[in-house]
Formats: structure tokens, sequence, C-alpha cells
């Protein structure tokens, strides 16, 4: 009975007009980024971030986590007509879903994706409803080792399972973590790591990074790109499915609810690596394995439900333990953060209107994607023909604007502009941000959690392996550590031995 009311408490705050509304623009900007390939939910996030201030924490995050899961479900709508994934998650469906559409069958295609997405994304919010709250009632029972171990276990957690190489992902989150101590020292007043500038006494803005590393450094990137869309669009008849196309389909949407649940939980996998492992899948359970590339139906239905069902489950570990699960997580921690919300297992009794208002407006925002991606699915296709440099001064000047409006300083948007081409050296080195920003946003709880452990065993560090839980979670970063290892050697043999692959 506690779950009815506490949904009723949500529904009660997503209905108001202004989350409403603030839940239908958050779902229409996904929409529109996550057909528009270049821009991207990272991106978008970033650039919005300053405007959050002025809303109400409920409010922007409804916002905020509409553009996330927005852009996870209609980035397969311009993969499956256009052979162009809106976002990377979408990569996978132009496998089957481009030649379903070059066969006639886009409508189908379209429509077996939208409610996979549908389906993927209700099954992950009542996922949420129903261990969020036991979730954060475990966590309530850590003790400042215990929380100093899990935020150590997420950091090696995002090296390991961050695509990318082992030792540059080490070398971000290092770097994440050096950004952190950048400022005024809570326990002692001393500066660190401020050259003398009183710029930055107050440390470095998380804003800041986010735009920078995100945005700035995706539109340099793009720069020399005329994003035009030359690729005709495949023709689209009908919509529905037939009979044989839903008996195909269902299955695969089910298998791949279900991994995308799972790995959405886990820190450096989500949405890609959920569509691309629900992709294989069913490619390994299907009687007829060359059908997939040449118009299979499973190859959209599984891989779209497990990437819808990561973009929902990966707010979980986030909320409830304040554990960011991937970049997007990290720049919505962030966005609390600054909102005066600290996301962890007192969030759900001290802000419930938050944590059900959010949760509700998820399931409203998935059933707008509905209407929003199927019927108006030629104005997405269309948008598609503005050049990307049309687009480049809207995203700088509105990225400039926002960074100023924090502090009002100059200083923040040339600092911003310095992330930016640092940024783009990040991705001409093929280095993840990933890391970096889990690292900057997890650096400080890690520094207080050890001090305030240390203080309370006088120094002992046997503090840490005298309690289970924190022993547990030191065992488990060791494994990952392991793994990590074990992998990294294995690769390097393949690479020495001439003739293996």
């Amino acid at each position: 009975m506690d779950l009815f009311a506490h949904l009723a408490t949500g529904f009660g705050v997503a209905l108001t007009p202004d989350n409403f509304l603030y839940c239908l623009l958050g779902a229409t900007l996904g929409t529109l980024v996550g057909v528009l390939p270049g821009i991207g939910p990272l991106t978008t996030i970033a650039m919005l971030l300053p405007l959050t201030f002025k809303m109400t924490p409920v409010a922007s995050l409804i916002m905020l986590s509409g553009i996330y899961y927005g852009a996870h479900h209609a980035g397969s709508t311009t993969a499956i007509m256009l052979n162009t994934p809106g976002d990377p998650s979408s990569l996978v469906i132009c496998l089957d879903g481009h030649p379903m559409a070059r066969q006639g069958r886009a409508g189908p295609a379209l429509c077996i994706a939208a409610f996979g997405s549908f389906f993927a994304g209700s099954f992950g919010v009542l996922l949420m409803a129903l261990f969020s709250p036991p979730l954060a009632g475990v966590a309530l029972r850590f003790a400042a080792p215990e929380y100093a171990c899990l935020v150590l276990v997420a950091l090696i957690a995002t090296v390991v399972l961050a695509r990318g190489r082992f030792l540059l992902n080490v070398g971000m989150s290092v770097l994440g973590l050096l950004l952190g101590t950048v400022g005024t020292d809570i326990e002692s007043g001393t500066m660190r790591f401020t050259f003398g500038s009183p710029n930055l006494a107050d440390g470095i803005n998380f804003i800041i990074i986010a735009v920078g590393v995100f945005a700035f450094a995706e539109v340099i990137s793009n720069l020399g790109r005329d994003r035009i869309g030359r690729t005709p669009a495949a023709p689209l008849r009908s919509l529905w499915p037939r009979r044989s196309d839903l008996a195909a389909a269902w299955k695969p949407i089910l298998r791949g609810t279900v991994l995308g649940s799972a790995l959405g939980l886990l820190p450096g996998t989500g949405p890609m690596v959920s569509s691309f492992a629900a992709y294989s899948l069913e490619r390994q359970l299907a009687k007829d394995r060359s059908r997939f590339g040449n118009g299979a139906i499973e190859g959209v239905a599984g891989p779209e439900a497990a990437n819808n069902a990561a973009a929902i489950t990966h707010f979980i570990p986030m909320l409830t333990l304040g554990i960011p699960a991937g970049a997007a997580m990290a720049l919505m921690l962030g966005a609390m953060l600054v909102q005066g919300i600290a996301p962890g297992p007192r969030m759900i009794s001290e802000h419930p209107d938050v944590f059900w208002g959010l949760l509700a407006s998820m399931w409203l925002g998935n059933l707008m994607l509905l209407v929003l991606n199927l019927p108006l699915v030629g104005i997405w296709i269309r948008l598609l023909t503005i050049p990307y440099r049309i687009l480049v001064p809207a995203i700088l000047v509105f990225c400039c604007i926002g960074v100023y409006s924090v502090n009002n300083s100059s200083f923040d948007v040339v600092l911003a502009a310095g992330f930016g081409v640092l940024g783009y050296a990040f991705s001409m080195l093929r280095c993840q941000p990933m890391p970096l920003i889990v690292g900057f946003i997890l650096g400080p709880v890690l520094e207080q959690s050890l001090r305030r452990a240390l203080l309370l065993s006088r120094g002992d560090l046997a503090t840490f392996v005298m309690r289970p839980i924190s022993l547990t979670l030191l065992i488990f970063a060791a494994g990952l550590i392991l793994y990590a290892a074990l992998s990294w050697y294995r690769d390097g043999r393949r690479q020495a031995l001439p003739g293996v692959r």
C-alpha cells in the first residue's frame, strides 16, 4: 500500500502544470537531439545545466531526464530511415532497421522500436519503484568506511568497464580526482592548486567542465563536417506491423528489457553496451543467423528495448547510492548537488517529492515519446536537412551565456573554452571523458569519507577490513582490478603473437 501511496504522490507532483510542461519539453528536446547526429544528450544536458538554477529541483530533474531517455528513444528513427544513428547507442539498429526500411517495411520497424522502447522504459520505471527504496534502506547502514569503499568500487568499475584503453581510463580518472581537489580545503582552509588565482578559490565549477568537455569539444570536433542529410529517406508506407512481426518481436523485447535493466545498473556499461549485447544475444538464439543484417525484426526489437531499459535503470545507483553509472548520470548528479540535494540513501526519505515525482514523470515521458516519434517521424527526418554550420553559432552562444550566468564571470567562459580544447584533444587521443567526470564528482566524496573514517578510527587503516561490508567491497574492487589486469595481459599476448586475433 505504501508503494501506491508514493506513486500517487509522484503523479500528483508530475502532473502539476509546470512539471508536466517541463516533462514535455524534455521529451521533445530529447527527441530532437536524438534525431540530429552530432549533438547528443550529453551535450544538450551540459548546455542546459545553467538554466536549471532558476528552476525547482524536481522540475530541473524532470526536464534533464526527459532529454536523456528521449534521445535514446528517438535515435532509432534516423537509424532506420536514413542509416544514420542519432545516438551512438542506436548504431546497432542500423544493421537490420535500415534494410527493413529499404524493403518497404520502415513502418513496422519504427512501430516495433517505439513499442519496445515504451515497454522497456515502463519496466525500468517499475524496477525503480520496487527496488530503489530497499536499496536505499540497505545503504543507510553504511558508515564512512563503507561509503569510502563504495566510492572506490565505483571509480574502479568506471575505469575497468569504460570503453577505450585501460591505462588511458586510469589517467582520465586520476585527472578528474585532481581537478576535484582544486580550491579551498574544507578541513584546513588552505588553498590547493589555485596557482594564486582568486577565481579558483571555490574550486572549478562542475558546469564549466561539463560544458567544456562535452559541448565545446563536440562543436570543435564537428567543425569542417557539414552534416546535411544527403541520404534519401526510405519510403514510409504503413506504420502497423504484421502478426508475424509481432510474434517474432515480443520475445526479443522481453529479453532485451531484462538484459538492459541489468546492465544499466553497472558503471561504464549503459545503453550502448546493452544494445550491442542484446543484438549478439538475439543472433546467437536465432535459428537462421543469416537473416541478421538483412532486415530481421529481432535485430531491431531486442537492442531497442535493451537500450531504453538501461537508460532508465541507470538512474537507480545515482539516486539511491549517489554513484553515477555513466557520464549523463554524473551530469545529473552535479545538477542535483547544485540544487542543494545530495543523491544517496537519504534522498528518498528527505526529498520524496523529488524522487517519486521524477519516477512518475519518466512513465509520462515514455508515453509522450510514443506520440512524438511515430506520427511526427516525417518532421524529424526533414530536420536532418539543416546544415550543422547553422547550428554551431547558436550552440556556442548558448553555452557561453549559460557558463557566464553561473557566477557572472568571464573567467569561467575562458576556462570552459580551455576545457573544450582539452576535451577535443582527449577525443583525438581516444580518451573517454566519463572516467574524468565521475572522478571529478566522486573525488571530494571519497576524500571526505576517507578523512572521516580515519578520524573516527584514530588513523587505523584496519577499520576498512574489520567491517564486513567495507571488506566485501574491497574484495570486489580487487576482483575488478584483477579482471582488468588479466584482460590487459591477454590482449597484449594476442597482439604479440603473429597470426592470432
